[in-house]
């Protein structure tokens, strides 16, 4: 009879399905997913290995160079499910230190890198940062893209605050909300200059359930990412 030969191991098998819970995030059930398809290779060829081991010819015993083999890829497999669980302790030491680098923001006023500022009590502020001295157009427009108010400036180089106090051309006064700046700026010669934007912003609250954690800064939401820097209060 011949000796049975041990099928290679398959990346496809099937695991039974997981129970997932509404606040399961994307990363952390694909992570489970994969640690459970690793874990049922692993079992699969642990029995594959034993039962052939069982069963072989005594006078004709498995082939040593093909039972080495075997045993390397037992090894590759056990140490794949250890580099998953080192991998699933890493990711979890990294979201944990991005709860807390985004708890220690609440309370505190920061520059976020938009356009767009909320007009409250007759009021919305910006800043603007010129590389040089500029002539600049400078365009309000209201959530449904409707321009409410322009103006032309002309900004130094360096760091400047722009309020407006939500009233257009005539006069009439816009109501409370979200409101997008643009800036089109040319410099003396008429070439066209960048002018970046910016809005303060206390932040009010951490919303620590989305990974990365999402911050409440005037009723917007804004990542980390988002903040260029953190201002002392006035």
């Amino acid at each position: 009879m011949a000796d049975p030969i041990l099928p290679p191991i398959k990346s496809n098998v099937v695991s039974a399905p997981a129970t997932v819970s509404p606040n399961t995030s994307t990363s952390s059930l694909a992570g489970a997913t994969d640690k459970q398809t690793i874990a049922g290779n692993f079992q699969t060829f642990l029995t594959l290995l034993t039962t052939q081991l069982k069963n072989q010819n005594p006078l004709d015993p498995l082939d040593t160079n093909q039972f080495t083999a075997q045993l390397v890829q037992f090894a590759q497999v056990e140490q794949q499910i250890k580099q998953n669980d080192q991998l699933a302790t890493l990711i979890s030491l990294e979201k944990t230190a991005q709860s807390m680098t985004a708890l220690a923001f609440v309370g505190a006023t920061v520059a976020i890198d938009v356009q767009t500022a909320a007009l409250s009590n007759g009021k919305a502020a910006w800043s603007f940062t010129a590389p040089k001295p500029v002539s600049a157009t400078v365009t309000i427009r209201n959530a449904a893209g409707q321009t409410v108010y322009s103006t032309n400036l002309s900004m130094n180089a360096g760091a400047q605050n722009f309020v407006w106090d939500g009233r257009d051309a005539s006069g009439t006064k816009w109501p409370d909300g979200n409101y997008t700046i643009s800036i089109a700026a040319k410099d003396a010669s008429g070439r066209p200059a960048a002018v970046s934007t910016e809005v303060e912003g206390v932040v009010d609250s951490v919303d620590l359930t989305k990974s990365p954690p999402e911050l409440s800064i005037g009723g917007s939401i804004f990542t980390i990412d988002k903040i260029k820097r953190v201002v002392r209060p006035k």
